[in-house]
């Protein structure tokens, strides 16, 4: 059995787990799209079908969750994220755009702003299976971002628009009081323990912790596979 990266602890199955996750899964609209936007010449959509003339992918992956436990050996089906970006965004851009960071956006509303580096990793799927099914509600369908070496708050569900930036997005500049102390780890790389913006992994774990059990029971009420 693998070793876990530091502060990390094994649970049976794989839990639907969030603190806006009281509510059921987002509606999958009829014709489901990826929309890209952001400093590219020209806003699109990529329609999930069009995903099949890109090579597909299987990896197996554990799953980090920030606040500290682990899915271990999960088996993701989908297509690179990076065979993605450069068959649909990077024709879009123009020659003298520097990409500083992109920002993905789930059907819930819920987003994460990821670096290049990370996002663009060998590893890195829009994933539409997990062991084998297709995505259920719980876990992201119809598709989501996954990215194995970041906590799971990097890996959004429900996968709708991926936003081109070429500086920090305006709202992880403003953050707040409340916003700064929930604030992640702009890379989130689970074998740093990259944990939280400023405060060290090995630090938060102990106030992470205990919240795992109740936000666990709160997400029960909203799930979907059954």
């Amino acid at each position: 059995m693998l070793p876990l990266p530091p502060g990390q602890r094994r649970v049976e199955g794989f839990p639907r787990f969030g603190t806006h996750l009281h509510r059921p899964p987002p509606a999958v609209p009829d014709a489901p799209v990826i929309a890209i936007s952001g400093v590219v010449r020209k806003p699109s959509e990529v329609r999930l079908p069009e995903l099949a003339t890109l090579s597909r992918r299987e990896i197996v992956a554990d799953f980090h969750c920030v606040s500290g436990w682990t899915a271990t050996d999960l088996r993701w089906e989908g297509v690179r994220f990076a065979d993605f970006f450069r068959a649909f965004v990077e024709p879009a851009l123009d020659s003298e755009v520097s990409v500083s960071h992109l920002t993905f956006v789930g059907l819930d509303g819920i987003n994460s702003v990821v670096e290049p580096q990370d996002a663009l990793a060998d590893d890195v799927l829009l994933a539409d299976r997990v062991n084998g099914r297709p995505l259920g509600g719980d876990h992201g369908a119809p598709i989501r971002l996954v990215s194995p070496a970041q906590y799971g708050y990097m890996s959004i569900k429900h996968l709708c628009l991926v936003e081109v930036c070429s500086t920090l997005p305006a709202h992880r500049l403003d953050r707040g009081i409340i916003g700064r102390l929930i604030e992640g780890h702009p890379r989130a790389r689970v074998w740093h323990e990259e944990r939280h913006g400023h405060i060290p992994g090995r630090l938060i774990r102990p106030f992470y912790r205990p919240l795992i059990r109740p936000i666990r029971a709160l997400c029960a009420k909203g799930t979907q596979d059954r």
